[in-house]
């Protein structure tokens, strides 16, 4: 490479690189929205729990803070992973479940648990 000379590198982009490669737009968003901090846990804990009041997924993730548990799952909700149940009860009751798009997510999650348990042990 002649001094000076830049090195292009394509990033998240559809633009190829030299060998023809480029990433995903959607698989990007994807990762960036399942992978956000706290965001898998969540969707693992409702996963196996069904559907859960906020205490209850607070308890199963105990590092997790309220307040970022609530962004979080207010994220999702708005993405359309999680939805939100309210039950006309005194005292009333809210619970939270994956919609069908956040339990498609199951085998994806599932792989990657495997993947995790063979090369991060």
């Amino acid at each position: 490479m002649p001094p000076g000379a830049r090195r292009r590198v394509a990033v998240a982009t559809l633009e190829p690189d030299v060998h023809g490669a480029h990433c995903c737009p959607r698989l990007h968003e994807a990762v960036e929205l399942v992978g956000k901090r706290w965001s898998g846990a969540i969707i693992a804990v409702l996963l196996d729990g069904g559907a859960m009041r906020f205490s209850e997924i607070a308890q199963a993730i105990p590092q997790l803070s309220d307040r970022l548990l609530s962004e979080r799952r207010k994220e999702l909700e708005a993405r359309g992973i999680v939805e939100r149940h309210v039950h006309a009860e005194s005292p009333v009751r809210v619970e939270y479940e994956l919609t069908e798009m956040g339990r498609e997510l199951a085998p994806t999650l599932a792989e990657l648990k495997g993947w995790a348990d063979r090369w991060l042990a």
